[in-house]
């Protein structure tokens, strides 16, 4: 049984997203950040992919394949699209999720017939999610995106393979049907142009209404995401948690280095970045610098303070061990979920950060400088870190991070000063356990005046 900030336990409740549209319009794109979203926020799903199912019999078929002419290869189809169902059910039988994400076509009323019928019978809702494009320039760079990453064409010429998955593609143009008014009791959201149209239909429950308002706030213009801690503060000369300190003078020494660092990541020109702090001195102060050397929008969000410490803010951690022992062993034993008294948890973080990963999502190019806990929640989002790791992640001080989302995982590109060791018998998650090798800006400790930017 699976409880969540959205008050759903597996049991009790379980939802089909079911993508719909032709190739090349960004239904993985969208049925893996939804997967990522709602592993973040606590919720067991998984992407069941029809492709997938279809390579095992046909690693890299030609466009003839998907003809609908093709009765052997129509048959393969739908063996592969009953497959991934069959291995859907089982897995909302055995209880290991509330979401799954069936990504296909699924570009026919008969089709969404099925599968609908299909969840019906085993009580599970449907969520239907189409994707249409008739922009000539966004279909373009989704083909080639997919003749370059795409198992299908894996080894294969790239201007044939951008020929034959043209050619697929009006193979399913030819037995498309868009939903429409015959389907009017179903649960579905229509995507035009990557959401610059969006057509809402039946939504009846909370977890479907924040599927879609998070779909909806998704785009794939080109941009990037810089993530930093502020520079190394009062407090943190001391040990001492939480406050309110100012930057010391090695903190000073990064705020005046963050331009530096900022260009050498690779800004292009006539870039529009806005900055993001807390509403604490110690961000503010370390992105003064920034700010008056660039003349960016600077934003301060309540949202991006520090976890709150309770009790225990302005101690130590030796402190807080032999005044609150118990809460000490506590937090050591499931540094997620504790949560400190008349404070927050790493969870409780993640749940108020939710507005910010929204209007992430939904902007260009964003510098955030903010605290380590908040740094460790973010990251974790982007990278698909599980949860229980996100809390032991290595974010260090005078470290700038560089996140370029991509239609997979994003690309990292951070400083890396001397990190700090990890805590004994703790496995960490360093910022490198990425599917993408990152590349690094960095910085040495002491002093902070020889950044270079070099391969990771």
């Amino acid at each position: 049984m699976f409880a969540t900030k959205f008050g759903l336990q597996s049991d009790d409740y379980k939802i089909c997203v079911v993508m719909v549209g032709l190739p090349a319009r960004g239904k993985s794109l969208i049925a893996g950040k939804a997967m990522r979203y709602l592993a973040w926020v606590g919720i067991p799903a998984k992407v069941f992919n029809v492709g997938s199912y279809r390579r095992n019999a046909t690693p890299q078929p030609a466009a003839t394949f998907f003809d609908p002419h093709n009765e052997e290869g129509e048959r393969m189809r739908r063996a592969a699209v009953e497959a991934a169902m069959s291995d859907m059910l089982q897995w909302f039988n055995e209880g290991k999720g509330v979401v799954a994400i069936l990504d296909a076509t699924n570009s026919t009323k008969q089709r969404r017939q099925w599968i609908y019928e299909s969840c019906r019978d085993a009580d599970i809702e449907t969520l239907f999610v189409e994707s249409i494009c008739d922009d000539e320039e966004l279909i373009m760079t989704n083909i080639l995106e997919v003749k370059t990453t795409s198992p299908d064409y894996k080894g294969q010429d790239p201007e044939l393979a951008a020929l034959d998955f043209r050619n697929r593609i009006r193979n399913y143009e030819l037995v498309y049907q868009t939903i429409d008014n015959d389907e009017k009791d179903y649960t579905y959201v229509k995507l035009i142009n990557v959401g610059s149209t969006v057509i809402i239909n039946q939504i009846k429950d909370y977890l479907s209404s924040r599927l879609v308002y998070y779909i909806q706030n998704l785009h794939i213009k080109p941009r990037s995401i810089w993530l930093s801690r502020h520079g190394e503060s009062e407090f943190n000369l001391t040990g001492k948690i939480g406050g309110d300190s100012n930057i010391s003078e090695r903190g000073e020494a990064y705020a005046r280095k963050l331009p530096e660092l900022l260009r050498k990541s690779g800004v292009p020109p006539n870039t529009k970045i806005v900055i993001w702090t807390s509403t604490l001195r110690r961000t503010i102060q370390t992105a003064r610098h920034l700010k008056a050397e660039t003349g960016y929008e600077t934003l301060e969000w309540k949202a991006l303070d520090e976890l709150d410490s309770g009790v225990c803010d302005g101690l130590t951690y030796e402190e807080i061990a032999e005044k609150y022992p118990e809460d000490f062993a506590a937090r050591d034993e499931d540094k997620y979920n504790y949560r400190y008294r008349g404070g927050e948890s790493y969870r409780d973080v993640v749940i108020r950060l939710e507005p910010i990963i929204m209007e992430l999502e939904r902007s260009e190019n964003v510098i955030i400088v903010t605290h380590q806990a908040v740094l460790r929640c973010i990251y974790s989002y982007f990278m698909n870190v599980p949860q229980e790791k996100s809390p032991w992640m290595e974010v260090p001080l005078h470290t700038l991070i560089k996140l370029t989302p991509v239609p997979t995982v994003p690309r990292s590109i951070a400083s890396r000063p001397i990190s700090p060791p990890s805590r004994p018998g703790v496995e960490r998650a360093p910022l490198r356990s990425i599917r993408i090798s990152p590349q690094r800006v960095r910085s040495a400790r002491p002093p902070l005046t020889n950044c270079e930017l070099v391969p990771g």
